[in-house]
């Protein structure tokens, strides 16, 4: 019976000792898979971080080109209106009417 007994108490012994083994083992892959987890949302941080920044240059540099943009309209506007003038004192009808009517699409 003691014999049993020893036997039943070394393999309960050697079942502690793989568990305790499977649990330091999951415990460092868990380890491993966190500061993977950590790694990857710094880099995805950095990454939105520069998207951002690239966003905003973009952004920066459509408004600039929207205002030279109109700041061009305005000076052809100006040029058109100023041709239209010495055009559209020309004594044929059609000439007028095409003058007047770049002139409001202009305005």
């Amino acid at each position: 019976m003691e014999e049993q007994s020893e036997h039943i108490e070394h393999l309960t012994a050697g079942f502690s000792e793989g568990r305790r083994k499977d649990r330091e083992e999951y415990k460092s892959l868990w380890r491993d898979v966190a500061h993977n987890i950590d790694a990857l949302a710094v880099d995805t941080r950095l990454r939105f971080d520069r998207v951002a920044d690239r966003l905003q240059e973009l952004g920066d540099r459509i408004g600039r080109y929207a205002e030279e943009s109109c700041e061009a309209d305005r000076r052809l506007g100006s040029a058109l209106k100023q041709s239209i003038n010495i055009s559209g004192n020309a004594s044929n009808p059609w000439s007028r009417r095409w003058a007047n009517s770049l002139c409001s699409a202009v305005n």
